[in-house]
């Protein structure tokens, strides 16, 4: 397993008024290559697990393996760890600060010491996974738009070639050709680089589009976890969470309780479609 999480407890302020219990008792593995989408009503721990991946913030108790090491070891060496484990925060385009976008894109590899040729290359590399063209390098990133600016900002993290990408959000406040972008290129990173994924976002349907398992956190524990389709399939249990499947789920249920032999595990409208038609043809298959 690329990633094991074992007993893991996370304390807010704890021995203060204000103490919060936010994690409680997380185990979870990650296959390498995997793509994981991590949902969760406000306040279930989503937020807090990711950032234990980096060593952001340390567990109250539990461990916590990357590629095999103990990253709660208090010798273990965090540059190394926060190089393998790409962290991208909720608009991580207010993480842009350089003059250009070359230079921001530059900017973590650099600071790591790879040599400025190979950075070159690093640059041109993460703009192009992207779906960035080389005419913005010289621009200021505060010149693109919007959706062009969260994709710069992912491409400094690509650009440190983590073999873990952590997302969290980074979708939130683009309008839908902006969003279909940004999925669109994690997807071909995730397919091209076989990189390990994680994406945190309360959209359903973005997340039943692009993933391949769905862990659901409830209360600071995992609640749930399968294929979008087990998950997705269980609406009543999802709901209690404060939760809600994708729109078109519920379309095709209402469809099936009017007496359409429409099958359980439809989550994406690519998959509605093909359903009605099968059964306009007459194919009950």
């Amino acid at each position: 397993m690329i990633i094991r999480i074992e007993n893991l407890y996370h304390t807010y302020m704890k021995g203060s008024p204000f103490e919060k219990q936010s994690l409680n008792d997380v185990t979870l593995d990650i296959a390498q290559g995997e793509f994981i989408g991590l949902i969760g009503h406000t306040g279930s721990g989503k937020s807090t697990l990711i950032q234990h991946l980096n060593r952001l913030i340390k567990p109250t108790k539990g461990k916590i393996y990357i590629l095999g090491k103990d990253i709660t070891d208090k010798e273990i060496n965090i540059r190394e760890i926060r190089s393998k484990v790409g962290l991208v925060f909720q608009y991580p385009e207010h993480q842009l600060f350089e003059e250009t976008v070359y230079k921001d894109i530059a900017f973590g590899p650099l600071n790591a010491g790879v040599s400025e040729e190979c950075v070159h290359e690093r640059v041109l590399e993460a703009l192009k996974f992207v779906g960035l063209e080389e005419s913005v390098l010289e621009k200021s990133p505060f010149e693109l738009s919007g959706g062009q600016k969260r994709r710069a900002a992912i491409a400094g993290v690509i650009a440190m070639k983590p073999e873990i990408l952590v997302l969290d959000e980074p979708t939130a406040g683009l309008d839908p050709a902006g969003r279909d972008e940004i999925l669109f290129q994690i997807k071909s990173m995730h397919t091209k680089l076989n990189m390990t994924v994680i994406l945190v976002s309360h959209s359903m349907e973005d997340i039943a589009r692009i993933v391949d398992r769905i862990v659901v956190m409830h209360e600071g524990k995992i609640a749930m976890t399968g294929t979008p389709g087990q998950i997705f399939k269980q609406i009543k249990r999802i709901e209690q969470m404060g939760l809600s499947a994708p729109q078109v789920t519920y379309v095709m249920r209402a469809l099936k309780d009017k007496g359409w032999a429409v099958k359980d595990e439809i989550f994406t409208v690519q998959q509605a479609k093909n359903e009605l038609l099968r059964l306009l043809e007459g194919n009950n298959d």
